[in-house]
């Protein structure tokens, strides 16, 4: 992990450790890089989601292209996941989608995806880096060497007709709710499944550049679920900011989680010979209950650390077909190269259809165990997580657990945050583990 870019881009509050010299600077390195350093016009495509924020870095961004040769291309208010596959399809260099995902609308982020979509090498990344640190110089483009920027909104259309071809059936009479999270998905989603012929019920489609995530989405998927029994849906799917995870809601108002999804979806290419190598890529945080029913149906699995870009990384070099994560990346490596909530949703409403099982049947055999996950803001994530004796009490509660259950502590990614995770029992004896380890993270003075 680099100074500036982490495991999902360059994240940060808008303008307080992430500005839009940033944007400039990075829109800079890439126009030359991809251009004026090989001697040929670099093309570079661009979304955002809805925060108030993703215009500035746009046009910061644009600036920098365009200073460098590169002509910007430019999708508007799009998801994460049609970036990448723009960039995929439509022969640019690389990709950049402005969003901090399912964080509040005051942060924001830069995400750079490389020429096949994919989330860009560590390489290239210490060389942006390298120049937002002055440690590079690199020339201004000149007279007919200025790039232009291009309005690309066909490019989202283009990808709002390649998801409506990934269904096999049409929705006629489901009554499908839709929670957009006022973010990016409000540009895309009710489009697609009207267009397959569902009866879609829509919430949280009102941004105003300050209410993406806001008490809504994925992360406040609450919501949803009184809106699917108070409406009587079928099915209910709620989208982070940016697009790229997706959770379901079945029809009795549960939770389907990542992990259900996993298995939902994992099965049905099992029962159809389509899951290669019999595996399903999870990572740490997938539950126990998970695992249970992977071995109930003999599918077997493998594991990684937390992140999309870990789990695509496994697929990619070993041939697997399906991964995600709990929260809701899941990422289907024959149609996409990052997860994709959208995409998500119409493989679950093909798996309901060509099953003929309402949601909640279909994720049955899932069991959860009780799990209890704290987040501790700390003035260093190594120092807290490297104290011997905080080391000490993790090992303390693992002993303690044996075989019944299992405790995590981990870094997060994007946040000065460690997160504690036990999973044992009964929601007791994971909050009382839980607060053993954050205990001693507060008495060794760790807390911020």
């Amino acid at each position: 992990m680099g100074k500036y870019f982490g495991t999902d881009g360059f994240r940060g509050e808008a303008n307080v450790n992430l500005t839009y010299e940033h944007a400039i600077k990075i829109g800079r390195f890439l126009g030359w890089y991809y251009g004026a350093r090989l001697d040929k016009k670099a093309k570079v495509v661009i979304g955002k989601d809805t925060r108030r924020s993703s215009y500035m870095f746009e046009y910061a961004l644009c600036t920098g292209l365009t200073a460098s040769g590169a002509d910007a291309y430019i999708m508007h208010v799009t998801t994460t996941p049609s970036v990448s596959y723009i960039a995929r399809v439509d022969d640019f260099d690389c990709g950049i989608m402005i969003s901090a995902s399912h964080n509040p609308f005051y942060d924001n982020g830069i995400k750079i995806v490389n020429n096949n979509g994919e989330k860009m090498d560590e390489e290239t990344l210490l060389k942006i880096e390298k120049f937002l640190d002055g440690e590079l110089e690199i020339p201004m483009a000149v007279r007919e060497d200025i790039g232009c920027t291009v309005d690309y909104a066909s490019g989202r259309n283009r990808y709002i007709g390649y998801l409506i071809s990934m269904s096999k059936y049409s929705f006629k009479d489901v009554k499908v709710g839709l929670d957009v999270a006022n973010g990016a998905a409000w540009s895309i989603a009710k489009g697609v499944f009207d267009a397959l012929g569902a009866k879609t019920y829509v919430i949280n489609d009102r941004p105003d550049g300050l209410n993406i995530n806001t008490d809504c989405g994925s992360t406040h998927i609450e919501h949803l679920q009184k809106y699917v029994v108070d409406n009587g849906l079928d099915v209910g799917f709620a989208y982070d900011g940016d697009a790229d995870r997706c959770l379901v809601v079945d029809e009795k108002g549960n939770v389907i989680t990542g992990d259900h999804i996993l298995y939902i979806y994992g099965l049905y290419m099992k029962e159809r010979g389509k899951l290669l190598n019999n595996k399903v890529v999870t990572t740490v945080m997938s539950n126990f209950g998970l695992y249970k029913a992977l071995d109930a149906v003999d599918i077997r699995y493998e594991k990684t650390k937390v992140g999309d870009k870990y789990v695509y990384e496994n697929m990619v070099e070993n041939g697997h077909r399906i991964g995600g994560e709990q929260s809701g990346h899941i990422i289907f490596t024959k149609y996409a190269t990052t997860g994709d909530g959208i995409l998500t949703s119409l493989k679950m409403m093909e798996v309901m259809l060509a099953k003929h099982k309402p949601m909640s049947v279909l994720a049955e055999p899932v069991k959860f165990y009780p799990q209890v996950l704290k987040n501790v803001r700390v003035t260093s994530k190594p120092e807290a997580q490297n104290d011997p004796d905080v080391q000490k009490a993790v090992q303390a509660v693992a002993d303690a657990l044996g075989d019944n259950g299992r405790i995590l502590v981990r870094e997060s990614g994007t946040e000065p945050v460690i997160r504690v995770m036990v999973e044992a029992g009964t929601d007791e004896i994971c909050e009382k583990y839980v607060d053993q380890v954050i205990d001693v993270i507060r008495e060794k003075g760790h807390l911020a």
